[in-house]
């Protein structure tokens, strides 16, 4: 064995496995994928919030085990759109065509998740793997938006219908 592989070998067993997460845990593997984290206490429980390409985003927390502690989250971005519904095909175009991150729309609004689980056990660094797919994923989608709005209206004949309406981040709490 390499020198490399030993050492990768020896952090894999030294590095301790977490059977549940908290927001001290995500908090520290959101900064390790490179995104700042603001705690925020909401009735009685610490949410996250954090941004990545300029637009905000926040842990739901899922299944609680224990008080600040859970067996899994999604990470979510919730966005307002503005001028109109979503083009026919939009969303269901995206879930054809990507993984990990759905989106859905819940009247102006539309939201993208992902969900992490932790049942079994995890590592901080699968939790700040997640935190990096999930950054890219809301870089893939916000580039998916504007692609797909330019594709709609070059196959547009000349008026806004089919054009993708301008969303912006939702300040308020989607919870």
């Amino acid at each position: 064995m390499s020198g490399d592989q030993e050492n990768a070998k020896s952090s894999e067993i030294t590095a301790p496995v977490l059977a549940a997460v908290g927001p001290e845990q995500l908090g520290e593997a959101i900064k390790l994928a490179g995104c700042a984290v603001t705690p925020v206490e909401q009735n009685g429980v610490i949410r996250l919030h954090s941004a990545s390409h300029g637009v905000g985003f926040q842990v739901l927390w899922g299944n609680r085990l224990a008080a600040g502690q859970y067996a899994d989250f999604t990470f979510s971005c919730p966005l307002r759109i503005q001028g109109g519904s979503l083009p026919h095909g939009l969303l269901q175009e995206w879930h054809r065509s990507r993984r990990f991150a759905r989106v859905s729309q819940h009247g102006e609004f539309i939201a993208l998740e992902m969900d992490v689980f932790v049942a079994g056990g995890v590592t901080l660094d699968y939790l700040t793997v997640q935190a990096q797919l999930w950054t890219q994923m809301m870089g893939q989608f916000f580039i998916y938006l504007r692609n797909y709005k330019a594709d709609a209206e070059a196959a547009s004949t000349g008026g806004s219908e089919g054009a993708t309406p301008a969303v912006e981040e939702e300040a308020a709490s989607a919870a």
